[in-house]
């Protein structure tokens, strides 16, 4: 079958892979095996002969890729960041830009370089204050589906169970609420609850994956999410209080429970170290008006604690002995935590009743490699926040979906996506113009995603393709490629070029952005031409793998590997000076770096 056409894709510059003397490496991290997995994995039965049905021989792939020429007043430079290919092991099945707030939400595992606070929690404010492997100071966030070797047969998806929402919790993203809006805040966030709920009842007794079931249920929850979420920042708004980014929490996803049965959904298993520290800001009372300003700026305090706490985890693996985590790190925590949630309970008590029990929330619990026997450790003070992938109904055990698993063992392993991680050879990070206008610089916070996680349930009406081998980046395939001998396996991911010129994110996370016409490479009416993002990813897969389709994206469970589920993720946060620099390289028709 032809791949579909490509989607007004420019053709992948001829430097963007180089060869590189690398073996093919696959993980082995130091987690704290609880479970063991069947194999999801490769499919074996197949020979050189046979080739797998989502697999192709690149040379049999049609050139399908159109570059658009360059005008007058084009901007055609390049501006390259090097940010490494993920040596230093950040892993996560978080995704912070489709699922902001949900541990865990991806259910596959991602690659990470840039930014090295990042997890599904983490506010902008962390992310600017973050460490970051780009090498010019970039802590902009990347991170793509990892790829598995996984030789085992494997028998499909089977039974997917009933399924369940799992929607970003709203409560703990609330800034200091004032006394005057607190009762409609609240009832606004007990009727997304409601909502939820009603969601799951309207998908009860699906079977199997239904897409059409699932998009109905998840536009009707959509439609009503983002009108509450609009009410509670109006609300907000009428006190000056009002918050950013809750239409970023509007999107919800559809998991499915028995593909969870069996695997370890207690939280206490990640892919790096980390802690959890039970939740703030659903836990305050009203605030006056006169102690908001120090309020929010503490709970702001109390997010960069914890993004510093997990850089440092994963910075220092290894180091110190086995306590060194828990002295150095989590025990400073939750002295830090102690003061800061101490300041919010002054402050608040200089004009109406000082809150108790805020203290109390100060301790947290180190998750993963090196937290011993991954009980968890310190008092969590209650409720340790949410990790399990449960939205807005935390305090609603009916509008709460199932914990989603975590990955375990030492090939950080979720349901169906098992089998050792293949390193990147290469990871090309490149910034490009526009053929026919100059280009804006991106706003910072900006998010962006491009592909599509769920063609299967959700649509492939965003999928694109962006499978190829290096010598053949003419062509982008919807199929496992399988290369000539000497040819690395590439994946060529190209975001939009065009923004809104407000937004930085949207309730869909994609319509403040948009592709350039794939014709004439001018965007669409309302919106301005940025500085195009493409990441080229480069690997080597001995060609025996290829040929037995062994070599597989991790996905979400009911898309099975699908390639064409293949995506990429993105946070701008460079600096406004170093975006405008990218800008004026890319405006003047250079190479830079």
């Amino acid at each position: 079958m032809e791949p579909r056409k490509s989607r007004g894709r420019r053709a992948v510059d001829s430097r963007t892979v180089r060869g590189v003397t690398v073996a093919v490496a696959t993980v082995a991290l130091g987690a704290t095996a609880v479970v063991t997995f069947v194999s999801g994995g490769g499919r074996n039965s197949a020979s050189a002969g046979s080739i797998p049905a989502a697999s192709v021989r690149i040379e049999e792939v049609a050139p399908n890729v159109v570059e658009v020429a360059a005008g007058p007043n084009g901007s055609t430079g390049v501006f390259t960041v090097d940010c490494g290919t993920n040596g230093n092991g950040k892993f996560s099945s978080d995704n912070p830009v489709a699922q902001p707030g949900i541990s865990n939400g991806a259910e596959h595992l991602h690659d990470f370089v840039g930014n090295l606070a990042i997890n599904a929690n983490t506010s902008d404010e962390a992310l600017a204050a973050s460490g970051t492997t780009c090498r010019n100071g970039d802590r902009s966030s990347y991170f793509w589906p990892v790829v598995r070797i996984d030789r085992s047969p494997r028998s499909g998806v089977g039974d997917v169970g009933t399924p369940t929402v799992s929607c970003p919790p709203a409560r703990d993203r609330m800034p200091s609420i004032p006394p005057a809006a607190y009762g409609n805040v609240q009832r606004a966030l007990g009727e997304l609850d409601r909502q939820i709920a009603e969601a799951n009842a309207r998908l009860a007794g699906s079977q199997g994956v239904d897409a059409r079931r699932n998009n109905e249920v998840l536009s009707w929850l959509r439609a009503r999410r983002a009108g509450t979420l609009r009410q509670v920042a109006g609300e907000l708004g009428q006190f000056g209080a009002r918050p950013t980014g809750l239409m970023s929490l509007v999107d919800c996803a559809v998991s499915y429970d028995a593909l969870h049965a069996g695997h370890s959904t207690d939280g206490r298993t990640q892919a790096n170290p980390m802690v959890e520290c039970p939740t703030v800001r659903d836990r305050l009372p009203a605030v006056p008006a006169q102690a908001a300003a120090e309020v929010d700026q503490n709970l702001n305090l109390l997010d960069r604690q914890i993004a510093e706490a997990n850089e440092r985890l994963l910075t220092t693996a290894g180091e110190g002995g086995p306590n060194f985590a828990q002295n150095a790190i989590v025990g400073p925590l939750r002295d830090k935590r102690r003061a800061t949630l101490d300041r919010i309970e002054i402050a608040i008590g200089r004009h109406a009743a000082r809150p108790t029990g805020l203290t109390q929330l100060a301790s947290c619990t180190l998750l993963g490699p090196g937290s011993g026997d991954n009980s968890g450790s310190g008092d969590n003070g209650g409720d340790g926040g949410d990790n399990g992938g449960a939205g807005d109904g935390a305090d609603g055990p009916d509008a709460a979906p199932s914990a989603l698993p975590v990955p375990s063992g030492p090939d950080l392993e979720l349901p169906g996506n098992t089998g050792g991680i293949v390193r990147p050879a290469e990871v090309l990070i490149e910034y490009r113009g526009n053929p026919v206008s100059k280009v804006t610089p991106m706003p910072r916070f900006l998010r962006a995603l491009t592909g599509e996680s769920k063609p299967t349930s959700r649509g492939p009406g965003n999928a694109r393709e962006s499978w190829t081998c290096s010598g053949f980046t003419d062509r982008l395939s919807d199929k496992y490629p399988i290369c000539p001998k000497g040819s690395q396996v590439l994946r060529v991911h190209d975001f939009p070029g065009c923004w809104d010129g407000v937004n930085i994110d949207s309730d869909n996370h994609r319509s403040h952005l948009s592709f350039a016409d794939a014709t004439t490479g001018a965007c669409p009416t309302g919106f301005v031409a940025i500085p195009q993002l493409r990441i080229t990813i480069a690997y080597y897969i001995p060609r025996d793998v290829q040929f037995k389709g062994q070599y597989l994206l991790d996905s979400f469970p009911e898309e099975d590997h699908n390639p064409f589920s293949d995506h990429n993720d993105f946070i701008n946060v460079n600096s406004e000076k170093q975006m405008r620099k990218i800008a004026k390289c890319i405006n003047a028709g250079r190479s830079c770096r």
